[in-house]
């Protein structure tokens, strides 16, 4: 991508955490791809061991660090090692989760609850946080794109508290966007619908869940992970300069609320 296209990265440093597979990796690779130099953060060093590779094996500039962002002290690691690395940090996508439990919302155990708020809430506080601390202190300015989902904005049979965490997501985005705006910093969201990962592989193959959402959704069929990504290239570029506080809903169409008559 040329150094003056709009939606271009060039020069920026982006932390993406969740960043081994699925949406954080395509997300990692996307932003490599449009300029940015990247650090690819997840639990298990692996994982972002072999994203970091991809990229560099692309052309690009990528820094593999394991952080579990449900631990603030292993956020602020991460973005010292960001720091050190590359200078500076100018975007943050959060997108890490975890959704350890599937069923009626009233028959999650109290661990379970504890480990989904831990990632899908507190990890994303915790490196928004860290980030608007960097940011101030090099004068400002950047953006945050937080991962939500689409059922966070509605009814979530049978992943309740999973939705809670992103609706909690999508509160935080907005007052966060209010609140960082004085300090030049974007606070936007992502809503994907239900898309072809590991994470979400229980529901994608199943054929009466996955078809089915597959049937009502107007593009027709389940998304990529590379659907997620140009998203968050575009809301941590210049193109989006005048947009904060927004959820992107990106689904196929599927929440516009079309309704199939017949087989």
């Amino acid at each position: 991508m040329a150094d003056n296209a709009l939606i271009s990265l060039q020069d920026k440093v982006v932390v993406v955490t969740g960043g081994s597979r699925g949406i954080g990796a395509a997300i990692a690779r996307a932003c490599a791809a449009a300029g940015a130099r990247v650090v690819v953060a997840s639990r298990k060093q692996e994982g972002v061991d072999a994203v970091a590779a991809d990229i560099r094996a692309a052309g690009g500039d990528a820094l593999a660090v394991a952080a579990h962002t449900g631990h603030a002290d292993q956020v602020d690691a991460l973005f010292a090692r960001a720091v050190d690395a590359f200078g500076r940090v100018d975007g943050l996508v959060n997108n890490a989760a975890t959704n350890p439990y599937f069923g009626p919302m009233l028959g999650i155990s109290e661990p379970a609850w504890d480990k989904t708020f831990e990632v899908n809430v507190k990890g994303y506080f915790y490196a928004a946080r860290a980030f608007v601390a960097h940011a101030r202190k090099r004068g400002g300015g950047g953006a945050i794109v937080n991962v939500a989902s689409v059922a966070g904005r509605g009814a979530a049979a049978a992943q309740g508290v999973y939705a809670m965490t992103k609706a909690a997501v999508i509160s935080m985005t907005q007052t966060l966007a209010v609140e960082l705006g004085s300090s030049g910093i974007r606070v936007n969201a992502l809503a994907p619908g239900l898309i072809d990962t590991k994470f979400a592989s229980a529901l994608v193959h199943n054929p009466a869940i996955g078809g089915a959402i597959a049937k009502q959704t107007p593009l027709g069929r389940i998304g990529r992970p590379e659907d997620i990504a140009g998203g968050a290239v575009y809301l941590l570029s210049d193109a989006a300069a005048f947009v904060t506080g927004e959820v992107l809903v990106i689904d196929g169409g599927l929440t516009v609320g079309a309704i199939h008559v017949g087989a």
